[in-house]
């Protein structure tokens, strides 16, 4: 490892100072230089650049599993185990996680749906299943909502809106957007929270019109809804907790881009069965 630092950072007239710095033979050193870079060093130089390549690509966000994975795919085939050690070696990690908090408005005299999804969340082909959910972002403007639909099949968002209201509207617009890029027929369960903007007349009668059957969670109940709040939970610890966001319209271009961008088509997935829309 010593001549392996004295190579890296030798000059003409540096070798024999550095050779008596670290204590060693400077006829060491040449013997070391003429037998060239071990296999060993090679192999983990070449995988150290694969790694940091994946890394970028992820944006930061992935750990040693799915690194371990995307370079598999790219033929490069190392166990995780070995992954892990050069992540750690070279200070390679993904982003740092953080818990949020999310909040429903279900105290209200709309009708409430049966859950029919019951946590089944193995659908097996898309367009079975969709789950919606609400969250919210900070910016120095004020609060922006956001609303999504997931297909359980891909796990991909197939519809979005964003607005400073916390309104009716956001799910409306949502649900029209999934509607026009994915034309589900007639028996797709949608799944969301008990919150008034889901069990509101004009939202219920777009269920029915399309003949979607709606589906809600247990009051109070977060794991019914699990894969939506996953969803959101990745979005604020791979991109929102790391942006000060100084307007909403700067926080809207930025999900917008994770999500049709990043999320859709290059994030890896790890219960998704399909990548298309």
């Amino acid at each position: 490892m010593k001549y392996q630092f004295i190579e890296k950072n030798r000059s003409a007239f540096a070798v024999e100072k550095m050779c008596h710095a670290l204590k060693v033979a400077t006829s060491g050193y040449y013997r070391q230089k003429k037998r060239g870079i071990s296999k060993r060093a090679l192999s983990n130089e070449q995988l150290d650049g694969a790694i940091r390549a994946a890394h970028k690509q992820s944006r930061g966000n992935y750990g040693s599993p799915r690194i371990t994975k995307e370079l598999k795919e790219r033929g490069i085939g190392y166990s995780e185990n070995r992954v892990a050690r050069r992540m750690q070696k070279n200070g390679i990690a993904a982003k740092t996680k953080r818990r949020f908090k999310v909040t429903t408005q279900s105290k209200h005299k709309q009708p409430v749906a049966e859950n029919v999804l019951k946590r089944n969340f193995g659908a097996t082909v898309q367009n079975q299943v969709w789950v919606s959910d609400i969250t919210y972002v900070w910016t120095r403007e004020g609060w922006l909502y956001l609303a999504v639909v997931l297909d359980l099949f891909s796990r991909q968002i197939v519809g979005w809106a964003m607005s400073h209201c916390l309104g009716q509207d956001i799910v409306l617009q949502a649900l029209r957007q999934a509607l026009l890029r994915r034309g589900p027929g007639p028996g797709l369960i949608f799944h969301s929270d008990q919150g008034v903007q889901y069990a509101c007349q004009a939202f219920r009668e777009l269920l029915t019109q399309h003949r979607i059957v709606q589906s809600m969670s247990g009051k109070g109940n977060c794991y019914d809804n699990a894969v939506a709040e996953s969803f959101f939970h990745t979005l604020k610890t791979e991109l929102v907790y790391f942006e000060d966001y100084q307007t909403r319209e700067e926080s809207r271009r930025s999900i917008v881009e994770y999500i049709e961008v990043f999320y859709n088509r290059e994030r890896r997935h790890s219960d998704a069965s399909s990548n298309s829309i």
